[in-house]
């Protein structure tokens, strides 16, 4: 008669329910030991997962209690003293409790996150993490890094189609920059966004991926392609994630994604929610991609945001990710991945059913986000002459001024 492994599983379920209150250390790992030697392959794996002994225990406890099969005089564990509850070897973070946070402060600026999924991963090697903690004084393994990177919710990564053609020499300088600016700003009190522009959105009865629960037989009829029409409208949504607050504004649009637009976006935010939020605040620190609207080579995203300063009277720092790097940038992970989620399945039939969607979403670790319509319409093409740059009072780091930058406010 043959059993799978989840009918064994099962029964050896209720049997740990019933008996582990009534066992104490010792017994534990003994009827570990022979339920998973009853079972054979696959037996460590299934009774570690019910007990939640380790595998190498269990797999020690069998290899001592093999070695002294048909030996009567010999014992598997060694009788008398069992250790109390919580007893045994601490953990690191335990006995080192400087050791989680600088880990995270490794970590952090390099963290990395697919836009269309919660996950996280790093583009550190845990043996290069490990080597850097031991340079601070801890006394950790590359294995004991990995467990740890895993309790906080970083996970191994499929390979995926992000490799960099190249990678520029200054890129972990420029992370570790941007991290050092976020920092302190937000010491200091004042506001961090990360800001980007999701991908444009038809407008319509469209197909939308994924799927939500409806009555059994009757799915909402769709169109049947969704071709590029030039006369359907797009929705652009544009984000502003507050990184301190974690809170976060989108602006959707239906024209073209501008840096006017873009800038635009900022300034609602920072009249909806940011100067409600940093009454006091002087200055604002910008990470952004280094393309698109709010590309760093872009004339006119420094000239819009030389308008915004002026009108608001805040010093705008600017800090651009590296070529071929905007899977970093903290919005992608921690807000855009959510709204895909919520309208999954759901045609967006119009704009404003895509601000409402927007609007509607909501995480538990309390994500809060706003959204509102940009009627406005954005010309491509425009030309910022060489005058009207020269008067945009900017100025540049001394470490890669190119993507590191301030823009004062005019004296009115």
């Amino acid at each position: 008669m043959f059993h799978t492994l989840g009918m064994e599983k099962t029964a050896i379920q209720a049997k740990w329910d019933m008996i582990s209150s009534l066992l104490d250390e010792r017994a534990r790992r003994l009827w570990a030991v022979g339920e998973a030697e009853a079972l054979g392959w696959g037996g460590v794996k299934l009774v570690s997962e019910v007990t939640g002994l380790s595998r190498q225990t269990i797999h020690a406890a069998l290899k001592v209690a093999r070695s002294v099969a048909g030996d009567e005089s010999a014992k598997p564990f060694k009788a008398g003293r069992v250790r109390s509850e919580g007893g045994g070897r601490k953990s690191l973070a335990e006995g080192d409790p400087t050791l989680q946070r600088d880990l995270h402060f490794l970590v952090d600026p390099a963290t990395r996150g697919d836009p269309m999924s919660p996950l996280l991963w790093t583009s550190k090697s845990t043996e290069h993490l490990a080597e850097a903690l031991r340079g601070l004084g801890h006394k950790v393994s590359h294995k004991t890094v990995g467990r740890m990177l895993t309790a906080q919710g970083y996970s191994l990564q499929a390979n995926r189609k992000s490799k960099e053609s190249e990678i520029h020499p200054d890129r972990d300088g420029q992370f570790a920059y941007i991290n050092k600016q976020a920092i302190a700003f937000q010491e200091d009190g004042q506001p961090v966004i990360a800001v980007d522009t999701k991908k444009k959105e038809l407008i319509g009865e469209y197909q939308n991926g994924g799927q939500e629960w409806q009555p059994k037989g009757k799915p909402e009829h769709v169109l049947d392609h969704d071709f590029p029409d030039p006369d359907v409208a797009k929705a652009v949504p544009y984000g502003i994630y507050d990184v301190a607050a974690n809170q976060v504004w989108v602006t959707v649009g239906n024209d073209h994604d501008t840096p006017e637009f873009a800038v635009n976006a900022i300034r609602t935010w920072w009249q909806q929610m940011g100067q409600p939020m940093y009454p006091e605040a002087t200055r604002l620190l910008v990470t952004a991609d280094c393309g698109g609207s709010n590309g760093y080579r872009a004339r006119a995203w420094k000239l819009n945001l030389q308008k915004l300063a002026t009108e608001t009277g805040l010093t705008i720092s600017v800090c651009h990710f590296p070529p071929g790097t905007s899977k970093w940038n903290k919005i992608e992970h921690r807000m855009f991945c959510h709204i895909t989620q919520n309208w999954r399945g759901r045609p967006l039939v119009s704009l404003e059913a895509i601000v409402s969607l927007i609007g509607a979403v909501t995480t538990r670790k309390g994500l809060r986000i706003q959204a509102g319509l940009d009627p406005g319409k954005y010309d491509v093409g425009k030309k910022v002459t060489d005058k009207e740059l020269a008067d945009v009072r900017i100025e540049k780091s001394k470490f890669q001024g190119a993507w590191n930058y301030s823009i004062l406010p005019n004296h009115k």
